[in-house]
């Protein structure tokens, strides 16, 4: 039964991610423009289509920018010099407070930059812009003389001040819409540290640590699951500690990619959980035997530390989608998961309850008969106990 459930959130949670995959294949455009290439990027709800005329070295492309609303300004850009917003030559576009559109070419030479109109290094012609249905889109000419096939790319959306684009957010998404692009093979590439981080941590402290629990807490019902169910338990457990180690050493290095930008809160619930989960996985070879008179005392210190671990890592996670704002589709699917999970540890403590109630209601006709026999109330303990 366990099987089945774990095997029907992993389903759901990929229908999830499928339904959402490769969504810009899917798009047609009005006005019978057709492109051969397109690739979902990885933020902003972002999608570039493009023709690519690698003999003329001209492109053209149509930049879709969905779910945003019509105060806000959104730019898409090529950085001939290197990575990220300085040097990147950009389509600028947004609606005025008039209800016309607004798109310009702007070069970014700084961080302070207000995306004043000017010319880009390489010629830009046939560049207008729509808003309709909360998503805006981009269509431009650009002739790249002067460029490989594979471009750094910058894409990026904020709010608007009057009719003038103002400073867009500096955390999350916001600065990780950069990425490369080879405009032949179709190929893109885009700033994952961040993905990983949130993936590796998701996994191992948000779903393999409750999934130990669970084995721990459930299995041992079952005869025929001991000792299977304490070597399961130990799989879960050091799977998600690795795991999170992988996520942690991620996010080391995350936090050097983005100097200046500090989360105290994550951070320090981070260490905490760091440290509990040592100790766990250490406790799991350092367990006393079931005779020895310390072993309450660990059972009580284990449970409590497991379960905290367990609240600070689902806590931790939600402060991490707060932080990197995914697509909603991923916050969604983890909740899937926390409510499967959920679901799957109330069926298996009911049926639990209902084991132990059905021992106990067996073993006492038996206690009562015997009692003459040398067996008396005492000699069913262990069994009951679960």
């Amino acid at each position: 039964m366990m099987l089945t459930i774990l095997s029907f959130i992993l389903l759901f949670s990929l229908h999830i991610y499928s339904s959402h995959a490769q969504s810009c294949a899917t798009h047609n455009f009005t006005g019978n423009r057709i492109f051969s290439h397109c690739s979902d990027l990885p933020n902003l709800n972002s999608f570039l289509h493009w023709n690519y005329d690698d003999s003329a070295k001209t492109v053209q492309i149509g930049y879709r920018h969905t779910g945003v609303a019509a105060t806000r300004w959104v730019a898409w850009a090529i950085n001939p010099t290197g990575r990220g917003m300085v040097g990147a030559q950009a389509l600028v576009a947004f609606r005025k407070s008039d209800g016309t559109m607004r798109a310009y070419t702007s070069p970014v030479s700084s961080y302070q930059t207000q995306l004043a109109e000017g010319d880009l290094s390489f010629p830009v012609s046939d560049l207008s812009a729509t808003y309709a249905g909360n998503e805006y889109t981009i269509f431009a000419t650009l002739k790249l003389d002067n460029l490989t096939s594979t471009v750094n790319q910058v894409w990026q959306e904020g709010p608007l001040s009057g009719d003038s684009p103002a400073r867009h957010p500096t955390t999350g998404a916001n600065v990780q819409s950069t990425g490369n692009l080879n405009l032949l093979s179709g190929q893109t590439g885009g700033t994952t540290t961040g993905s990983i981080h949130g993936v590796l941590n998701s996994v191992s402290w948000g779903i393999l640590l409750p999934i130990g629990a669970i084995t721990a807490r459930y299995l041992k019902v079952f005869p025929a699951a001991d000792p299977a169910w304490f070597y399961l338990h130990a799989l879960f457990q050091s799977s998600a500690y690795i795991t999170g180690v992988a996520g942690w050493a991620t996010g080391l290095q995350l936090g050097s990619q983005s100097a200046g930008i500090t989360y105290t809160a994550h951070r320090i619930i981070g260490i905490v959980i760091f440290c509990l989960a040592t100790l766990q996985v250490s406790a799991l070879f350092l367990r006393p035997k079931k005779e020895h008179k310390w072993r309450l005392y660990w059972n009580i210190y284990h449970h409590f530390s497991g379960y905290s671990v367990i609240v600070l890592s689902i806590v931790n996670i939600f402060k991490g989608f707060d932080i990197l704002h995914p697509d909603q589709k991923w916050r969604r699917s983890y909740v899937g998961v926390l409510i499967g999970l959920a679901a799957l540890a109330a069926i298996l403590e009911v049926y639990t309850w209902y084991v132990v109630l059905k021992r106990k209601k067996s073993s006492h006709p038996d206690k009562i008969s015997n009692g003459n026999n040398g067996y008396n109330g005492y000699g069913a303990g262990d069994q009951d106990r679960v």
